[in-house]
């Protein structure tokens, strides 16, 4: 198993996954080839005048059989929840050689079983399967995401007594946003948000009725006013064509 070490000043760090492999490695404990080294060590070291009998070492070997079984049961659900994490989110949670706590989310890309300790892959870095912490479901974390989105885009407006026309195309898309997500994902965008971007999306549409009838009323007074003018040529030239007429 091959893992990149930093080199910072001269001095090689401990990565999270370096730690993660690492504690992994010292949680073996007691293996079978342990065992075995201390039943050989009792029967060279035993007392010559009252030598175990057969009966114990035959009821010794049947418990190193019945932890050995033990081991690779263990061995093998280990490494078939190793194996289930592929393709999933998951979160990882583990400690630097300071001691500083570190969590990291990905997705599982293969599993590999070493030592009798399995190790996810997340990133291109390996990790032991003892620190997954949670797994993520996928359409959660989309959900959450897209919150996160939301919260930080409906931040960037103005104030609401401050919003002009200028923020229409910022609202509008926030709107349409909202309206394609599905009730799940609007499950994750608190009910006051969205009672905001309704007053914004209220907003905008005074707003553009407000401009609307100031253009209305611009144009009916420059009617007014030809029609005025119209009027007033009219007179003038009708009252000099009936002088001359006289004359």
């Amino acid at each position: 198993m091959a893992v990149t070490a930093i080199v910072d000043n001269g001095q090689i760090l401990e990565t999270a996954t370096q730690s993660s492999v690492k504690k992994a490695a010292s949680k073996n404990g007691m293996d079978k080839d342990a065992f075995l080294q201390l039943l050989v060590a009792q029967m060279k070291y035993q007392d010559p005048l009252e030598p175990t009998s057969n009966t114990e070492y035959i009821s010794q070997y049947a418990t190193f059989s019945q932890v050995e079984q033990m081991q690779n049961m263990a061995a093998t659900m280990e490494l078939t929840r190793a194996s289930s994490l592929v393709g999933k989110m998951v979160e990882i949670q583990t400690t630097d050689s300071n001691g500083n706590a570190k969590s990291v989310q990905g997705t599982v890309e293969y599993v590999v079983y070493e030592n009798n300790q399995a190790f996810v892959s997340v990133d291109g870095n390996l990790y032991s399967a003892d620190d997954v912490k949670a797994v993520i479901d996928g359409n959660y974390q989309t959900a959450l995401d897209l919150a996160v989105a939301f919260v930080a885009a409906m931040n960037k407006l103005p104030a609401l007594e401050d919003i002009t026309l200028n923020d229409k195309e910022a609202i509008e898309t926030l709107q349409k946003g909202f309206n394609s997500m599905t009730s799940y994902q609007q499950s994750f965008i608190a009910n006051s948000l969205i009672e905001k971007l309704q007053k914004y999306v209220e907003m905008i549409a005074k707003l553009e009725e407000a401009a609307g009838g100031d253009k209305d009323d611009t144009e009916t007074e420059g009617t007014e006013g030809d029609k005025e003018t119209d009027d007033t040529e009219t007179t003038e030239g009708t009252e000099g064509v009936g002088n001359e007429g006289s004359e």
